[in-house]
């Protein structure tokens, strides 16, 4: 081989190792796990403050760190959330953190859609004491735990004050069943009524706690609606409903009904979710008013239901998407943020560490509203979890309606209702 030729040869070998070379090079940087960000979705429920809120929290994690980036979207209810949730689970695209409503906890994880949170935990020796006590009944299903608290509430009764101390009533509510009555027939004058009231199996559940009954058994495993309890919380409001002291209403508007009635004083007082607290003392100040917020009145003894949303993860992750998941759950239901949720949307401060933190105890202090719920917690009750339990809800609404709108007999009505969620519960 002549110098020429040797020379053309060597000049072609360098050139293909060092283009293939560098080519080389360049996919070793990009593969995956070398420095790559970890991309996550997490799905959440409801627009306005609780949505600004969750968007805050998540743009703060994001740039807290570089490793994980999160993408919050908007779903919708409650119910829009969970049906999306499903169908993007077995079409293999769900996000990889969601929030679930408490009630419906055991639905996802028995349905295998929820991952165990349980090793997490413990790797983490995360202090799950921390949270409060009457917030971690929907977080077990079968002695693992799922879900993280988060957004979090009770039902309070949300009272126009410059209206009670008008009538000569205390203007720090009713507290029992017996001065709730007296309440609403000596406010129900001019136009307003007592109390506009949704039928709402929440609420239920919380009139049903106080007089010492409940919708299942503690094993939930049968009905336990036809009872004296349930019947005397139904006469009770239909008695009030009749003489016109309260606005009994329903179908899926029967709660933003409620809403509109208080913020043009067409009615004094309501129940709602501690979530709606910032929504409704903007209203008052607009309306010019004075709001003020009580337990929900005793019968027997007090009792509220929780409700809200629990964080949970998707299983079926790849390891690096377990472990990024994770970190974001624990950032967005960290003591800081946890107190940032709190006084942004008004729902339960879930730590017991932030309900003492300077911040929190501060704003108890100015806006004394807030506290209410947190002291109304020592009588809460976690929700019913089957998973037929949104079917028994919807019957239970039904049944309410017929008993309210139709003056259908109560004692027949809850024989009915009885049987049907026995035989759901069957299924």
């Amino acid at each position: 081989m002549n110098k020429k030729l040797r020379a053309i040869l060597t000049f072609t070998l360098l050139s293909t190792s060092l283009i293939f070379g560098g080519c080389n090079t360049n996919t070793t940087a990009e593969a995956p796990g070398n420095n790559e960000v970890v991309e996550l979705k997490f799905w959440y429920a409801f627009k306005d403050k609780i949505e600004a809120n969750n968007q805050a929290l998540v743009k703060e994690f994001n740039e807290s760190q570089s490793k994980i980036h999160v993408t919050a979207e908007y779903q919708g209810t409650y119910d829009d959330l969970h049906a999306k949730t499903k169908s993007a689970f077995t079409a293999g695209e769900a996000p990889e953190v969601t929030i679930v409503e408490i009630a419906s906890i055991q639905d996802f994880s028995k349905s295998g859609i929820l991952e165990n949170l349980t090793t997490f935990v413990d790797k983490d020796k995360m202090d799950i004491t921390d949270y409060q006590a009457g917030l971690m009944e929907n977080s077990y299903v079968d002695d693992k735990l799922y879900a993280i608290p988060y957004l979090r509430s009770t039902p309070i009764l949300y009272m126009n004050e410059t209206l009670l101390k008008a009538a000569g009533l205390d203007p720090s509510g009713p507290k029992n069943w017996t001065e709730l009555e007296d309440y609403c027939k000596k406010l129900s004058k001019d136009g307003t009524v007592g109390m506009t009231y949704p039928v709402n199996i929440w609420i239920t559940e919380g009139f049903l706690a106080q007089a010492g009954g409940s919708i299942l058994s503690d094993d939930n495993t049968k009905a336990t609606v036809n009872s004296p309890e349930m019947i005397k919380g139904l006469e009770f409001l239909k008695k009030m409903n009749t003489e016109g002291t309260i606005n009994i209403v329903t179908g899926t508007e029967g709660g933003d009904k409620a809403k509109i009635d208080f913020k043009n004083q067409k009615s004094a007082m309501f129940f709602s979710s501690t979530a709606d607290l910032t929504y409704n003392l903007n209203v008052a100040k607009e309306s010019g008013f004075t709001l003020n917020t009580a337990f929900m009145p005793a019968d027997k003894n007090y009792g509220v239901p929780t409700g809200g949303c629990n964080m949970v993860m998707l299983s079926k992750l790849p390891k690096e998407k377990q472990d990024a998941s994770w970190e974001f759950i624990k950032f967005m239901t960290d003591k800081e943020r946890t107190i940032k949720a709190s006084t942004n949307t008004g729902y339960l401060p879930t730590r017991k560490s932030a309900v003492d933190s300077e911040e929190m105890q501060k704003l108890y202090k100015e806006i004394p509203q807030y506290k209410i719920a947190v002291d109304q917690l020592q009588y809460g009750k976690g929700r019913p979890m089957v998973e037929t339990y949104a079917e028994i809800q919807k019957i239970a609404k039904e049944s309410q309606e017929r008993i309210f709108l139709k003056n259908a007999d109560i004692k027949t009505e809850v024989e009915k209702l009885d049987a049907d969620i026995n035989a759901i519960l069957k299924k």
